[in-house]
């Protein structure tokens, strides 16, 4: 069996047990008859006790068996499967290629968005961060002429928007959280692991620092807030199906619009998604933040009527 085929198998197997919740052997058998996969053959007990092993060793999902309820099989770390984790990534990006790859022919009428090639950045911050040692960086930002030489050390990686971002903890006496840094990948200009080592510390938690937040810009001089904003027309549904942000709730409907309330930091990505949508999308609390964006549109208009 090629290596593709064993991969449809462990997605397939981890997404019927998730999509059932708890399912016994013989059901789980019934759906592989089904499936084109099967080719007709029975699911051997060896094989899927195999793919269980393979599951938790590549993606660390664990599916377990409760014997007290009929031998019914279930994920048994579900909290792993959130929706902006690792695993659900990996699961959604193998899905999706090994359905393309079965529609070769029709390669032409697939688009695919593409992301910039970062393979070398992000083994080198991968490896720094299993190691725990802190990097040196020349990083150049946006709008400046001359690079900076940075050393930090690598907290978690994430990806927005087509962009692979670090963030990054200077070496400094405290552990305040002014000391945290994004790095854009596509602004390094050269990365070298050093000798110095660091300890993450133990209450350091990537969902947890980045769950106030959109996207990947950080923010010291703000504090998490109440917002709320008005989706017009068909933006409504838009929202509805793609929230924002996971703190997003509807409070309020009618003919014209509905609104939303969300509780997050108003950085600079957050505002940025506003003015993309800009006919479609108006904060209308707080007023600070529906000024600055008022603003920022009046900036706009005036650069196409000067």
């Amino acid at each position: 069996m090629k290596t593709p085929a064993k991969f449809r198998e462990y997605i397939w197997l981890v997404n019927t047990i998730r999509k059932a919740g708890r399912i016994s052997f013989s059901d789980l058998q019934t759906k592989w008859l089904e499936t084109d996969m099967s080719e007709g053959l029975p699911l051997a007990r060896s094989t899927f006790n195999r793919h269980i092993d393979a599951i938790q060793d590549i993606f660390g999902i664990y599916i377990d068996c409760d014997r007290r309820d009929g031998y019914r099989y279930f994920i048994g770390n579900e909290g792993v499967l959130a929706e902006d984790s690792v695993q659900t990534w990996m699961l959604s990006t193998l899905s999706v290629s090994n359905t393309i790859s079965e529609s070769i022919s029709l390669q032409e009428r697939i688009l695919l968005e593409s992301i910039p090639s970062e393979n070398t950045r992000l083994e080198t911050i991968l490896e720094a961060m299993k190691q725990n040692v802190r990097l040196q960086m020349e990083y150049q930002k946006y709008g400046h002429a001359e690079s900076k030489q940075v050393i930090f050390e690598p907290y978690c990686i994430k990806l927005f928007k087509r962009r692979w971002y670090v963030l990054g903890h200077l070496p400094v006496d405290d552990n305040s959280s002014s000391a945290y840094r994004i790095y854009s990948f596509d602004r390094i200009k050269h990365l070298t692991l050093t000798d110095e080592r660091f300890e993450v510390p133990a209450d350091f938690n990537a969902q947890r620092f980045f769950k106030d937040y959109y996207g990947a810009m950080i923010a010291h001089d703000t504090q998490p807030e109440r917002i709320v904003v008005r989706a017009f027309g068909n933006e409504r549904y838009y929202l509805r199906d793609l929230p924002i942000h996971h703190s997003q709730r509807e409070i309020h409907e009618c003919d014209e619009y509905a609104e939303f309330e969300l509780h997050m930091h108003p950085t600079a990505d957050f505002c940025s998604h506003v003015l993309s949508r800009s006919s479609q999308l108006q904060v209308t609390h707080p007023q600070w933040l529906a000024h600055r964006i008022c603003q920022m549109l009046k900036d706009a208009l005036e650069r196409y009527e000067g």
